[in-house]
């Protein structure tokens, strides 16, 4: 075996997490500047909420699309094209000053993160098998807070020194030269992670196979819980800069910064811990997936409501590390287990499954929600209290995922 196919996918892995990075610093760039972009357009917390929101909708509303289209034809086609359209986006940003304008953008970036999102977990799992699988997963969404970190760093330190348009700008010039790079990458066969590729073939069934997806309870429920804990990360995101303004006094960078920085020291940490800590639970409990979303899950909803509530700054912060470390720690089990749940073919149509779920249930609502909140209560302290609520929810999901999947396990034995 030559070297180019020997170490062909770790060089896969290595330029989809780089361009996942890109991804999640482009999305982040809003919440960085949120204060500014209030003040220059004159926009109520509301419609700043609305301005995420617009990026759901792209987001989600467009991931059946992909995800039908990943599971029937080349996947770098699609995600060279979506890497395009979002840098597109971003940039248009920059150069606009009406509120529907921001929107439509939003729309955009939107659009073209799906494609990527949807596509790119399914090609890494045609990579590797078993517990490399989880592993792979996991260093691919390390990109999560490495460059939602970058994003309120980089966008709140651009935005203090030139303006908040300029951030944009910065950030969109990269991702069109970067969605070259997909040339070099060689696309691998369906279901090659398992032992016995399925090939390039298109795959019959095409949108009706989506009811499939229901026959999996599994699957229901790890989506369930990731849509509650969904919509506390997103309201999460987009406010927590804003509340260490408001709340506790931080400058506006200074507050970024320190989210950010926070976001990028916990989130590697917990992404990777968790993976691997993840991968060995499950080779001795087949539920340890589970397990480590629920347990999780119920250790953040307390922290989070500690984070908010501290009337303390530094003891509010630290809080809010806790808080992010232990929402980070399922991130690949939980996309493992949506991959897992479902057959070889459909695990494009499950991801796309997952977004649009998490997105149109989940963040969707919570940033405007919050947003209306504290417009009607007068305080965005009281109004980030619903995110540890949703945790809540979250946890009680997986923990019946957990108990379902230890119990199938048990009877498999006995059998």
């Amino acid at each position: 075996m030559n070297d180019n196919k020997r170490y062909w996918p770790v060089g896969s892995l290595i330029v989809l997490t780089g361009l996942n990075l890109l991804d999640y610093l482009d999305r982040q760039l809003l919440a960085a500047v949120l204060t500014p972009v209030k003040e220059e357009l004159l926009l109520t917390d509301a419609q700043l909420g609305r301005l995420q929101s617009a990026f759901m909708w792209g987001y989600f509303l467009t991931s059946p699309l992909f995800g039908y289209l990943g599971d029937r034809v080349p996947r770098r086609w699609l995600i060279g094209g979506g890497v395009f359209v979002w840098s597109v986006g971003t940039l248009m940003t920059g150069h606009v000053s009406a509120l529907w304008a921001l929107m439509f953008f939003r729309v955009l970036v939107g659009f073209g993160e799906a494609s990527f999102g949807t596509i790119s977990p399914g090609w890494i799992a045609d990579l590797f098998h078993g517990p490399k699988r989880n592993t792979a997963i996991s260093i691919f969404y390390l990109a999560i807070p490495v460059g939602s970190a970058l994003g309120y760093i980089v966008g709140g330190l651009i935005a203090a020194r030139y303006g908040w348009r300029s951030a944009f700008l910065w950030a969109g010039y990269p991702g069109l030269l970067l969605a070259l790079v997909l040339w070099w990458l060689k696309e691998p066969e369906r279901g090659g992670g398992e032992g016995g590729a399925v090939g390039h073939a298109p795959v019959k069934g095409g949108w009706r196979e989506y009811g499939q997806l229901f026959s999996s309870k599994s699957y229901l429920l790890v989506v369930a819980g990731y849509i509650a804990q969904t919509f506390a990360m997103g309201g999460f995101a987009l406010w927590a800069p804003t509340f260490l303004y408001r709340v506790h006094g931080m400058a506006v960078d200074k507050a970024a910064t320190f989210f950010g920085a926070a976001l990028v020291g916990s989130g590697l940490v917990a992404t990777l811990g968790g993976g691997l800590v993840a991968s060995a639970w499950q080779r001795r409990n087949p539920a340890g997936y589970a397990w480590m979303l629920g347990l999780t899950a119920t250790l953040a909803v307390p922290t989070a409501f500690a984070a908010f509530l501290i009337d303390d700054a530094t003891l509010a912060r630290v809080a809010l590390v806790g808080a992010m470390l232990l929402l980070f720690l399922p991130t690949g089990p939980v996309n493992t287990l949506i991959l897992e749940t479902v057959p070889v073919l459909l695990r494009a149509r499950a991801m796309a499954g997952s977004i649009f779920a998490i997105h149109a249930f989940g963040d969707l609502w919570s940033p405007p929600l919050v947003g209306w909140l504290s417009d009607r209560t007068g305080s965005l302290k009281t109004a980030v209290l619903i995110l540890p609520g949703a945790l809540a929810v979250a946890a009680s999901f997986w923990i019946w995922l957990a108990v379902r999947q230890a119990r199938a396990a048990k009877r498999a034995n006995n059998g």
